[in-house]
């Protein structure tokens, strides 16, 4: 059986990952059932469509992925701003304020202390694009740990807000724009051409017969 806060956390990570995967029309009566279930409702819930598999009888069910794992894997589809072999950088869907980022190690750590350097170096450069494009007053890079995966939020504050301010659902249209404006490209090296040798005036001057087959 699970526990409470077990139950909470499924929950919340079954509702965020509803809101990235599933059609508008069906969000929020999906939304509103996995809110409204007791235990016993999500286990079956769970099972009943793949989110998790089935342990021996009596054992309950195995814990659901990590969503910020998932998305890191690709599994659930995200805004993704810039990646490298450490971290990857992704649009928040329920922003605090437009274009909200979150910068997500690929490896699954609940120690604040271990989020890798280079998780910072990303979000300071994320953090400098979205002052340049979106001019916000400042942006606020914050660590944080939820459901046992530290991140770090790269915040926009265009008035006053904060990681405790309320969010909204950001439409489509609006992470698309935002995504365009701060995606970072990857520079193609450029293919050198190869240096004709140029010939001298006696050999420009030289005929040559056409052949005969």
């Amino acid at each position: 059986m699970l526990s409470e806060e077990q139950i909470n956390q499924i929950k919340e990570q079954l509702i965020k990952q509803i809101e990235l995967t599933f059609p508008e029309d069906k969000k929020n009566s999906i939304i509103n059932q996995v809110k409204s279930m007791n235990s016993e409702q999500l286990e079956e819930f769970l099972v009943k469509n793949n989110l998790v598999k089935s342990s021996s009888p009596g054992q309950g069910i195995e814990k659901p992925e990590c969503i910020f794992c998932s998305i890191i894997s690709g599994e659930i589809n995200s805004y993704k701003i810039d990646e490298n072999q450490h971290v990857a950088a992704v649009l928040e869907i329920n922003p605090i304020s437009k274009a909200h980022v979150l910068i997500l190690p690929k490896e699954h750590n609940s120690d604040l202390k271990k989020i890798p350097k280079q998780a910072f170096t990303l979000a300071k450069k994320i953090a400098k694009k979205i002052k340049t494009k979106l001019k916000p007053k400042d942006v606020e890079i914050s660590p944080s740990c939820i459901m046992n995966h530290c991140i770090i939020n790269v915040l926009p504050i265009y008035k006053n807000e904060n990681l405790k301010s309320e969010r909204y659902q950001a439409s489509q249209e609006e992470l698309l724009e935002v995504q365009k404006s701060l995606e970072i490209k990857k520079k193609t090296p450029k293919i050198k051409k190869p240096k004709t040798e140029k010939l001298s005036k006696s050999e420009e001057k030289l005929w040559l017969p056409r052949r005969i087959p």
